[in-house]
């Protein structure tokens, strides 16, 4: 799974949390972990110049400010150097305690911008880090240094929310996406190892359309109304997009299953109808979850997103460890997909008279009239099939 673990070590509380559990994955994986700290001294010369001009005067002197700027110099990175290697320190000796092969890295720089280097030179695969720093404060959420990683690296990461151990519960959010699949495969990986139950849970929204076209009530014209048919596309969402939304991640869910049985692993899953990032968040609070997993982009992903919204969220908020997966599954995932059933033939009329379904609504319909077909016995859709399923609907 993970070889090579990347730690990031400041001497706070997170840091400390992110430590404990990088030794644990260590020991458990036969993982060799690299302890980093970054230290600003040009930060701090850049300071100091700048505040030459409020020194006395007698500091002011050409020599004696070349002088002092020297001695700021070797005392700042003389210094910032011992605090490194301090921070290290107990990096270091509980990894020997834990027989966990480990190497300490001390680096001058900008700390968020040489950490992702390290993360690219080293050939780490997984990053584990506190979800604060040192300047935390009481309003904090994310740790300035923890956000500007996150979304500059792209290898797992796996970030610490408090002192409790990987173990219990771990839940893994699923959307059908190759990123999701990722993170369960990591999820699974992890329950076997720590002897956890994983959870596997998959949310749909199907009340966003819904309340889009209710907000056009209020704008549209009585013309505008006419030609958009408002009630008809409203009911559209309500009967077909709701079932097609909820078979759709029902199938996700079921390829999780099913995926997860083949590695040896026997899963619990929940679908969940609501704003994903929220029902996640509600679900990890109930079952009390060690650790959640979730994939760094979602099934809306586009090349210039650095994370998915619902994963960044999450991250933000969730009260447990968050791992961030990174991979696109292999298509060996694809071949354990649900099987569909064979599809019904569409008479040509049947199909002319789908095309007066709007676009974005065509293939749901067609799902469900499919499904109507299927459940009556019908060998074939014909617009007669098709009006009786809207009339089942209530279309």
């Amino acid at each position: 799974m993970y070889r090579r673990i990347l730690v990031p070590v400041d001497n706070s509380p997170y840091s400390d949390f992110s430590v404990r559990l990088a030794v644990d994955l260590g020991r458990k994986l036969g993982a060799h972990l690299v302890g980093c700290h970054v230290y600003a001294a040009r930060l701090h010369d850049d300071r100091f110049r700048q505040m030459e001009t409020g020194l006395p005067g007698r500091y002011q002197e050409k020599d004696e400010l070349r002088r002092q700027r020297q001695v700021h110099d070797s005392l700042i990175t003389k210094g910032l150097q011992l605090i490194s290697d301090s921070y290290l320190d107990p990096f270091e000796a509980r990894c020997r305690q834990a027989g966990v092969p480990c190497q300490r890295r001390v680096v001058e720089g900008t700390n968020y911008v040489e950490l992702a280097k390290e993360v690219e030179n080293s050939g780490c695969d997984l990053v584990t880090m506190g979800i604060r720093g040192l300047g935390a404060v009481e309003e904090s959420v994310i740790g300035s240094v923890c956000e500007r990683v996150v979304r500059r690296i792209r290898c797992a990461v796996l970030v610490a929310k408090n002192d409790s151990p990987l173990g219990g519960n771990i839940v893994a959010a699923v959307d059908g996406s190759s990123r999701s699949l990722s993170g369960l495969r990591a999820a699974i990986a992890l329950g076997k190892v720590f002897g956890a139950s994983v959870e596997v849970v998959a949310v749909f929204d199907p009340y966003f359309h819904g309340m889009a076209f209710r907000s056009l009530a209020g704008v549209l014209s009585e013309e505008a109304g006419k030609v958009f048919r408002f009630r008809e596309q409203e009911r559209l969402h309500d009967e077909i997009i709701h079932d097609g939304l909820r078979k759709l991640y029902e199938s996700h869910l079921e390829t999780a299953v099913t995926f997860a049985r083949s590695q040896g692993l026997v899963v619990t899953s929940a679908l969940l109808p609501g704003k994903p990032f929220q029902k996640v968040l509600h679900y990890i609070r109930e079952r009390r979850a060690s650790l959640l997993v979730v994939g760094r982009f979602g099934a809306h992903c586009t090349g210039t997103t650095d994370i998915g919204s619902t994963a960044e969220n999450l991250l933000r908020l969730a009260p447990c460890h968050v791992l961030i997966a990174n991979g696109d599954e292999q298509p060996a995932v694809a071949d354990l997909l649900v099987k569909e059933a064979s599809p019904i033939p569409w008479t040509g009329e049947a199909e002319a008279k789908l095309q007066h379904v709007p676009p974005f609504a065509r293939g749901m319909a067609r799902n469900a009239i499919d499904d109507y077909a299927r459940r009556h016995g019908h060998a074939e859709v014909t617009p007669e099939v098709m009006d009786k399923a809207r009339g089942e609907m209530g279309m």
